[in-house]
């Protein structure tokens, strides 16, 4: 069974939805308690990092994510959900989770820092819309069946900007080399939405969930959802 955090600062309809499409098992729930005995856990995301954090410690989440590091649990981490498990992020200059060493940076301050003046850059912030990935470092068994140079389908203004560059499994360039899937050990973050791009990001769902999809149709994954609400 997949959980889905539901914390009020994410985008949680469009991963139900995919769930459903490809008949895998979900429960989403308010409530972390709810979600303790799934095998693995789907982090989703959007808005203001600040708000995001206030949302977690006032829910018990951001205690639940620290336990499903620390035990090793199956942790995907989907667009601001990629960015708040890092230690800092200049967004509301916040401290986030700091389940993994390293900052989210704004494109402004990363580009000034590589000399990419405005005069000189087209590149408008938020970075919207469909981009490809240059795996790097190995790349990820999230790619498995994924040819490199696939497009997947970015929105955010920050840069995840880990501490240990090893980490980084696939980048894209937008001005500058963005990291696009961070991986340590068996936590999954993507930039990217994967619900949204397709059927590339559909394949990675379905190797981050395995046979659970197998095991349900999707009759029973929409009762999962009714249940969940």
């Amino acid at each position: 069974m997949t959980g889905i955090i539901d914390y009020g600062a994410g985008n949680i309809t469009s991963v139900e939805r995919t769930l459903s499409s490809i008949g895998a098992p979900f429960l989403t729930s308010k409530n972390p308690s709810y979600l303790e005995n799934c095998d693995r856990i789907i982090f989703p995301g959007v808005g203001d990092a600040a708000f995001a954090m206030s949302r977690l410690k006032k829910t018990g989440f951001d205690v639940f994510l620290r336990e499903c590091v620390l035990s090793e649990k199956k942790l995907m981490g989907i667009c601001l959900g990629s960015q708040i498990v890092f230690d800092y992020s200049e967004e509301g200059n916040t401290e986030c989770l700091g389940l993994i060493p390293g900052k989210i940076r704004h494109f402004s301050s990363l580009w000034k820092e590589n000399g990419i003046g405005a005069e000189k850059n087209e590149l408008k912030v938020p970075h919207i819309g469909y981009n490809d990935l240059s795996y790097v470092n190995g790349g990820s068994s999230a790619f498995e069946g994924i040819s490199e140079k696939s497009d997947f389908y970015f929105v955010h203004s920050y840069v995840i900007c880990p501490d240990d560059f090893s980490l980084v499994k696939a980048v894209c360039d937008y001005g500058v080399k963005v990291p696009s899937c961070v991986q340590m050990k068996n936590v999954f973050l993507f930039q990217f939405h994967p619900e949204k791009s397709g059927e590339k990001g559909i394949r990675i769902l379905k190797n981050f969930i395995g046979e659970d999809i197998s095991k349900c149709t999707l009759d029973i994954c929409l009762l999962n959802y009714k249940l969940s609400k």
